[in-house]
């Protein structure tokens, strides 16, 4: 099989190039200038690079390369999206027919066009379903009491938030929302929130958008989730099982064990 993969930033597309390779799937990085590592030239069959904002090259490669199917993986940073693109014609009337400028208003105008073109963007997860979260507890320690309150709480907001395609996580304290993720990122998000509570412990909750699909915008967590939760005092996370990536499982997992931080997947429609 053939695959076409747009490779944003950190792990995710690498993964995703190498897991291709290694099952005999032809894989196709087409890379974003502003966001993927050279990385991806080494992991993929071959490489394209192009900017943000290049559908029609982005539709040329497609054609040239006679992909018909094709993935999103790694982050675009949302900050990004609508004020570093210089649109070709082509976006620039998808731009202009938005009804709402967020992800999935522009994810859903470009989707249309490839679709016309006879290229269909399919599951990001498609090769990576063993990376998905499982239900439960994923790490040696299982929140606290206190922590499992926070994450109740917690994911009430993060699914109300993910739905309105602001963002996909929440920071609480002592049951109560610290900070919302909005284009800036979870990272961010973290350190923001930890310098309002002045060293409390935090809970981070990442919740899926209320969407059935797996197309774009998929949670991923890491090895680098970790460091940010240590540096800012976060001690537990949870996620939604089934549709949150675990990369570099490992790693991320000693990290977490290290540094007796817990981890849960949770039913995404509970």
């Amino acid at each position: 099989m053939k695959y076409g993969i747009i490779a944003g930033n950190g792990r995710f597309p690498v993964i995703a190039l190498e897991t291709a390779r290694k099952q005999g799937d032809e894989a196709i990085a087409i890379a974003i200038k502003e966001e993927a590592s050279p990385d991806v030239e080494h992991a993929a069959h071959r490489c394209h690079w192009v900017s943000l904002g290049e559908l029609s090259k982005l539709i040329e490669i497609c054609k040239s390369e006679g992909i018909t199917e094709i993935m999103m993986a790694g982050q675009v940073k949302h900050a990004k999206i609508f004020s570093s693109i210089k649109p070709d014609w082509r976006l620039i009337k998808v731009l202009a027919a938005l009804g709402s400028k967020n992800t999935d208003s522009l994810i859903g105008g470009v989707t249309k066009v490839l679709a016309d073109e006879g290229i269909h963007l399919v599951d990001s997860t498609l090769l990576l379903k063993p990376l998905l979260a499982p239900e439960g507890k994923i790490t040696k320690r299982k929140p606290d009491s206190e922590e499992m309150r926070n994450i109740e709480y917690g994911r009430k907001i993060a699914h109300a938030l993910a739905g309105l395609d602001l963002g996909q996580s929440v920071a609480i304290a002592d049951r109560a929302c610290v900070a919302l993720e909005a284009m800036e990122g979870t990272d961010a998000m973290l350190r923001r929130a930890a310098s309002l509570v002045e060293g409390a412990p935090l809970t981070l909750v990442k919740a899926s958008a209320r969407r059935r699909h797996l197309l774009f915008d998929v949670p991923c967590i890491g090895p680098q989730t970790i460091d940010t939760m240590i540096e800012t005092n976060t001690t537990a996370l949870a996620v939604d099982a089934g549709r949150t990536l675990m990369l570099d499982r490992e790693e991320l997992l000693a990290k977490a064990l290290d540094a007796n931080i817990a981890i849960i997947g949770m039913d995404a429609l509970g």
